[in-house]
């Protein structure tokens, strides 16, 4: 995985950014920024564009809403 590509973590549907690898696992952090969270790497599989743009349309809808 190139670091910077999104994928989708096939484990619950939920779609990352790649920010680097550690052993057998491929560190994701949402679109919109936020945690975290390690997946195996033959667990994801390339994002759609249209995936990725409503994960980020989500996210900056979500910022939105904060007061």
């Amino acid at each position: 995985m190139n670091i910077g590509a999104y994928v989708v973590d096939t484990r619950d549907g939920r779609i990352g950014r790649v920010m680097g690898c550690v052993g057998p696992c491929v560190q994701l952090r949402p679109p919109g920024g936020g945690r975290e969270w390690d997946c195996p790497a033959e667990l994801l599989s390339p994002a759609l564009p249209g995936e990725v743009l409503r994960a980020r349309v989500r996210a900056l809808n979500r910022e939105g809403r904060l007061p």
